[in-house]
């Protein structure tokens, strides 16, 4: 599967853009776990081209991470386009447009998933972004506004028409956000119709590896995204691979194992940021993580650990856990 000039083999496993998820140190844990494209958060153009400090921060990326996507959202022609050309200084591999994001704070402004209530101002958008960058750009949105307006399969060759390189669609409407399961029949329709020439990334509900290789045999898209899925799991990618790649569910990695991928990532939250911030970054991963479910009487470790402020506290918690569970 090629991406523009990007050949990113076959069948490639993404990490989705998530805001305050896919920062440079979980990009690369990531990426060293198999991740064959990584996403940075999504960057407001507004803020971008007012050149606000918290945002700008967001075009830092390493070569170790490549290859690696920045996003984009807006409502505006004028700062998408001006948000692009900075982006592109930045130099990642693709610029990607969210059309996607369901959240109020986005989608209610017209940004985002908004963005599927303006289908011409989508498509305006996306062609002059194209036109104003060397780079391949790419689109990412979702099946529709709500369950009476899905209408991705002639969105997707809109998009197409308008000179983007891939189309990532989430198998959900922008009013369904997060609940309810993923529809990937309709993925699969935009994959086999016979007038799309671009390539097809599916997301939604990539949980597991088999479900990963389901998505593939099924529907024929060109590659997966995993995007909650990696929430405190950033190995879900090698044990992905190794599923797409010999059949078979990669052995066991040990609880401990597993405790010692997430100190780590705390510890590299830490470095990013300091000790108060990087640990309130990592509560996210901490809370979401499969790891602690099914343990006996964890109320109160769960609760500790994600009150806990000082690295100190959080790892004799996980030396506890550890000696505990391993």
């Amino acid at each position: 599967m090629k991406i523009g000039p990007i050949d990113l083999g076959e069948r490639p496993v993404f990490l989705a853009p998530m805001e305050d998820v896919t920062d440079l140190a979980f990009r690369l844990m990531c990426k060293q776990f198999g991740a064959d494209m990584v996403y940075t958060e999504f960057i407001s153009s507004d803020a971008l081209v007012r050149f606000v400090n918290k945002t700008t921060q967001k075009l830092t990326i390493c070569e170790e991470e490549r290859p690696v996507a920045m996003q984009i959202y807006g409502r505006e022609v004028e700062p998408m386009v001006e948000a692009a050309k900075i982006v592109e200084t930045a130099r990642p591999d693709v610029l990607d447009i969210n059309f996607g994001c369901p959240v109020k704070k986005v989608a209610g402004k017209g940004a985002g998933a908004g963005m599927l209530q303006n289908i011409p101002l989508m498509l305006e958008i996306t062609k002059a972004v194209v036109e104003a960058v060397n780079i391949p750009v790419t689109v990412k949105t979702r099946l529709g506004w709500d369950n009476d307006h899905k209408i991705i399969v002639e969105l997707a060759e809109q998009l197409q028409d308008c000179g983007i390189a891939g189309l990532t669609i989430h198998g959900r409407t922008r009013s369904q956000m997060y609940t309810g399961e993923a529809d990937w029949s309709l993925i699969g329709e935009v994959k086999n119709n016979p007038r799309m020439h671009i390539p097809i990334i599916g997301n939604g509900d990539v949980t597991t590896p088999e479900r990963a290789k389901e998505y593939f045999d099924c529907y024929g898209v060109d590659a997966i995204m995993i995007g909650r899925g990696s929430f405190g799991r950033p190995w879900i990618f090698k044990e992905v691979k190794h599923y797409l790649t010999t059949g078979e569910i990669l052995p066991p990695l040990t609880f401990e194992w597993k405790m010692n991928v997430l100190r780590e990532q705390v510890k590299q939250s830490i470095e990013r940021l300091d000790e108060r911030r990087g640990i309130i970054h990592i509560r996210r991963h901490l809370a979401a993580s499969p790891l602690f479910k099914g343990i006996p009487n964890f109320r109160e470790t769960r609760i500790a650990m994600l009150r806990a402020d000082t690295l100190e506290e959080l790892s004799t918690l996980f030396d506890r856990i550890i000696a505990e569970n391993a």
